[in-house]
């Protein structure tokens, strides 16, 4: 049938959902084809028990479609906005572009504006769904499973679904919206309809450690509250764990600056430069640490004590090396020396080494039969006042230090090696990782050696929660006694 033999004035379209950019791909070329206005077109979504037939004209002979392959890009993304009229909107778009080829470039124009808007408001919703899914862990026959709810503003699940396969990959998890779930069991993605909140899980134990590290992290000499409010709309909040924290860090956010402005770096106290001068005796350096001929690691301790392979030793009191039997099957690694190991030249003598080796005493750990030793070898902080602060090393200083390191495995060969906290991963496998999200497991490298990944015993300290700290001592102690169970294996 000819478009001009055609009696109707109007022609319904039925989608199979609100995402069907397919179906409305298919229907809006064949309807332009023969020449249907977008007034005579009716454009409806339905499930597919209470769908009616489609009922289009067949596509003319030798007939071609052309518009500009940049606006089914445009369109796809666009056909994701909440905006109920936007299958007729795009379809007339379709319409103008036959005759009016240049219409996207036309800044000026209504509809080209529109379209602009309605992809801009998809691709900030995505981007708000990357940063404030929130997964919980659920009980599911024993095995771990992760569920989120989140509440997009426009029809983004489908269309994000993937970016979530890519970064959880390794997880079986679900998200959960009001229009529509997606479920990843390892293997196969699923798309299914929408959930209530109600149907989403409590919080877990994790959502008290992010919130401390939260707490933690929070700078108040850089907040802005307006620039926070929109990159993060307090809509989100209500689904957001550590978002409980934030109106009393706000609160007390002028007080806190001022607070860390009188923490400001000052000059030492005197005795730090004489136990530093004791330790530093006139000798060569070893920044050409490739030439030294160690066998004992007594030998290579020994060499380490005029380490200059990077700037950390100018200010530190002296190297702290490893402790530990030569022949021991497992080695602690670290992040670096603090203060009281900086001044008694021992690794894992401070607090977390108290905490540490309560710990490993509880679990049936003997310490005297294991090697502890740090990432980085000299104590890196900020000196305030009588009072030195210690400060994160960075990735070229855990790289100057993994040469000790290294020396330190060949000459142990350990069966076992346990990454305390990201510092110690990062140095033990070359590359940063997610700690909270491996904690538990063990990565093996090329080399044979398996690295068990879990948090340093400083993090416990910096609980303020008794309930909270004392549920981490336990996750900790029971990392603790998998470690004693690979010993044995």
């Amino acid at each position: 049938m000819q478009p001009a033999e055609l009696d109707l004035t109007r022609y319904s379209v039925w989608l199979e959902g609100e995402t069907d950019f397919a179906g409305w791909r298919d229907a809006a070329r064949r309807l332009a084809l023969n020449e249907i206005r977008p007034e005579d077109i009716g454009w409806h979504v339905a499930a597919s028990s209470d769908r009616p037939q489609n009922d289009l004209p067949e596509v003319p002979r030798d007939a071609q479609l052309v518009v500009p392959r940049e606006f089914i890009d445009h369109a796809e993304t666009a056909f994701c906005h909440c905006d109920p009229g936007r299958f007729a909107f795009l379809y007339r778009m379709l319409w103008r572009l036959r005759t009016e080829p240049r219409l996207l470039a036309i800044a000026s124009d209504p509809d080209t504006r529109r379209l602009e808007t309605m992809e801009k408001a998809v691709r900030r919703d995505s981007h708000k769904m990357h940063a404030f899914v929130r997964f919980r862990k659920i009980a599911d026959g024993g095995e771990e499973r992760y569920a989120a709810w989140f509440e997009p503003d426009h029809f983004i699940v489908e269309r994000n679904a993937d970016f979530f396969v890519r970064r959880f990959t390794g997880m079986r998890w679900t998200i959960l919206t009001p229009y529509a779930s997606a479920d990843w069991d390892g293997e196969r993605l699923a798309i299914g309809p929408g959930a209530a909140k109600a149907d989403a899980p409590d919080q877990d134990d994790t959502e008290a450690l992010w919130r401390t590290y939260f707490e933690n992290i929070f700078n108040p000499a850089r907040l802005k509250v307006k620039a926070m409010q929109k990159e993060m709309p307090k809509k989100y909040w209500r689904n957001l764990p550590e978002a409980s924290l934030i109106p009393d860090l706000i609160a007390g956010a002028d007080k806190a600056a001022i607070e860390m402005i009188a923490r400001m770096p000052t000059t030492p106290a005197p005795h730090h430069a004489k136990v530093q001068a004791k330790h530093w005796p006139m000798r060569e350096p070893a920044e050409a640490t490739d030439e030294i001929s160690a066998e004992t690691i007594s030998e290579l301790r020994d060499a380490a004590k005029g380490c200059r392979r990077c700037p950390l030793w100018r200010d530190a009191t002296q190297t702290v090396f490893g402790e530990g039997p030569d022949n021991a099957k497992v080695v602690f690694v670290g992040e670096q020396p603090g203060d009281q190991e900086d001044l008694a030249g021992k690794p894992f003598v401070g607090p977390a080494g108290k905490v540490f080796d309560a710990i490993l005493d509880d679990a049936g750990v003997d310490r005297q039969k294991v090697y502890v030793t740090n990432a980085v070898k000299h104590f890196k902080f900020e000196p305030r006042g009588k009072r030195r602060i210690h400060s994160k090393p960075n990735a070229g200083e855990v790289q100057a230090c993994r040469w000790w390191i290294d020396r330190e495995f060949a000459l142990i060969k350990p069966e076992l090696a346990v990454a305390l906290g990201a510092t110690a991963a990062l140095s033990l496998l070359g590359k940063a990782i997610p700690v909270t999200k491996m904690r538990g497991q063990v990565v093996e490298r090329e080399d044979g050696l398996r690295v068990f990944i879990t948090i340093h015993p400083s993090f416990i300290l910096r609980i303020h929660e008794p309930s909270e700290k004392e549920a981490e001592r336990a996750r900790f102690l029971q990392d603790m006694r998998e470690v004693k169970r690979l010993m044995a294996a």
